[in-house]
């Protein structure tokens, strides 16, 4: 079977080694997930579930495919150790379940470690202090997107349905009580019906929605405290996306605010979800991806997830707890400028060498801030025609007025009648030592390193997606985090077929 197996090679690794990776140390801690009971059916080993749930991510199956791949892929059964059963192993609930004990104990970041421990038995993935890169990309989220019409409609038709399911009622006969009729179709637009081009049409269907949402907060007041608190959860995100998205303007009338509310919700299903940008040119609706790569082994280290309009320096947080439980001393970390702001860069030990491009200097008629020197040792700048001021870094120097009027440079420095100021950047020192690596070939070929972290990227991109698996958070970082297993696999597997050919 084995032999026959031409492509997707990752199922011959993994049965060869799946006894290294789920060794009895580490069978023992996921069994820990469990607690011990003398009832009901016998266990499913959890490093059988473990396995199956990297499989997964290696195929991008569904749940319910896992189940029949199981009983009718050869390759499944050859890694899963269930040949010629007549039987699915587990059932998917309990893979299910299995999946949120992972999420809950935080195992699903222990996969990852180890993998990295299964490296290090190798000679040719020895311990070094790491050499980095971190980078992110998009992931477009799994939730629909909706202007704020159809937010408000989609929430109260979820009122509705849950409050129906609940009495055991059809969605017409309780909508018409809650005088909600209008938002019960298989299209809100289409029941509002009117010509969008137009903004008093526009400004009729919002208070038609809004007048909806008011009848059904007083129907919800009304019901019994069981049905009421059913119907809370979604009611508070019709009034959620009111707040964030309507403003009564001068005269009194209810419109939408114009631009986008910080942090503003865009999806009913998925809550985490935001709008944001990779670049000025790429939208992203949903969240970023986060890979720290290693750059002399190709491993994944540690991933994140965050929403699509947070800065991608907030992730290193998390990025830092990851590496703080590997022991592993960070050496070189190569970013792009997204990640200054970061922590990693701000509170860098001075061990920490940092490879980024820096900020352009703008053009401009008058002296750059690169004309004036820093003294670092006496934090002094000074001007082009020997002038001293102290500065702080993130502060701005303002050099006095009655010096700069008199100055035989004032027109090629500044047009202001206050004088010249010049702004500190906060890493203002290593915005210099950039700029001077950068003019080297040396430090521009440092530069280029970078670009494995892109390509690592694109593996991962490949068994994600381009689009979430689920919704939220953190069950989309438990999907990043098992993609970089399967990286990582990749990685090992190809180091052993090297070495098998050296040999």
């Amino acid at each position: 079977m084995i032999a026959r197996i031409k492509r997707a090679k990752l199922f011959i690794f993994l049965r060869h080694h799946r006894h290294e990776l789920f060794d009895d140390a580490f069978q023992e801690e996921l069994a820990t997930l469990y607690a011990p009971s003398l009832r009901g059916q016998p266990p499913i080993p959890p490093a059988q579930l473990a396995l199956a749930t990297i499989v997964q991510a290696y195929t991008g199956v569904s749940d319910d495919e896992v189940i029949e791949a199981t009983l009718m892929d050869r390759r499944w059964q050859l890694v899963l150790d269930c040949l010629d059963m007549d039987q699915t192993p587990f059932s998917k609930g309990t893979l299910v379940a299995f999946r949120k004990r992972l999420i809950e104990a935080q195992m699903d970041r222990r996969l990852i470690e180890r993998t990295l421990e299964l490296a290090s038995q190798s000679q040719a993935f020895g311990d070094r202090p790491l050499r980095a890169a971190l980078d992110s990309s998009p992931l477009w989220g799994a939730g629909r997107v909706e202007d704020t019409y159809n937010l408000v409609g989609h929430a109260l038709k979820k009122v509705i349905r849950v409050v129906a399911d609940q009495q055991e009622r059809e969605l017409a006969e309780v909508a018409s009580e809650a005088e909600a009729e209008l938002i019960c179709g298989s299209s809100l637009k289409a029941a509002l019906n009117r010509d969008w081009d137009q903004q008093i049409e526009k400004d009729e269907a919002l208070t038609l929605v809004l007048n909806v949402l008011r009848s059904v907060e007083t129907w919800v007041q009304t019901l019994q405290q069981e049905d009421a608190l059913v119907a809370q959860p979604s009611l508070s995100i019709a009034q959620q996306v009111k707040a964030q998205d309507v403003q009564v303007d001068e005269k009194g009338k209810e419109c939408l605010i114009k631009g986008v509310a910080k942090d503003r919700r865009i999806s009913v299903e998925d809550s985490e979800m935001r709008h944001g940008r990779k670049s000025r040119s790429v939208l992203v609706d949903g969240y970023k991806r986060h890979v720290l790569h290693d750059l002399d082994t190709n491993l994944i280290r540690a991933v994140g997830i965050t929403p699509a309009n947070l800065p991608e320096a907030s992730v290193t947080e998390a990025i830092s707890e990851d590496l703080e439980r590997q022991e592993i001393c960070l050496k070189e970390l190569h970013i792009d400028r997204a990640y200054l702001s970061s922590h990693l860069v701000r509170e860098r030990s001075d061990d920490l060498e940092v490879y980024c491009k820096a900020w352009p200097v703008r053009e401009s008629k008058h002296f750059a801030k690169q004309t004036f020197t820093l003294d670092w040792e006496r934090q002094m700048i000074r001007c082009p025609n020997a002038q001293e001021m102290p500065f702080v870094p993130g502060g701005v120097v303002h050099f006095p007025k009655e010096t700069c009027v008199q100055c035989p440079l004032k027109e090629q420095c500044t047009t202001s009648a206050k004088g010249r100021s010049v702004s500190i950047h906060p890493d203002e020192a290593l915005l210099i030592e950039l700029r001077e690596r950068q003019q080297t070939p040396q430090g521009r070929a440092r530069l280029r390193e970078r670009v494995a972290v892109e390509h690592t990227l694109a593996h991962v991109g490949r068994w994600q997606g381009r689009r979430a698996r689920y919704r939220g958070l953190r069950k989309n970082l438990f999907d990043l985090r098992r993609c970089a297993v399967v990286h990582n696999l990749h990685i090992l597997a190809r180091s052993q077929q090297l070495s098998a050919k050296l040999q």
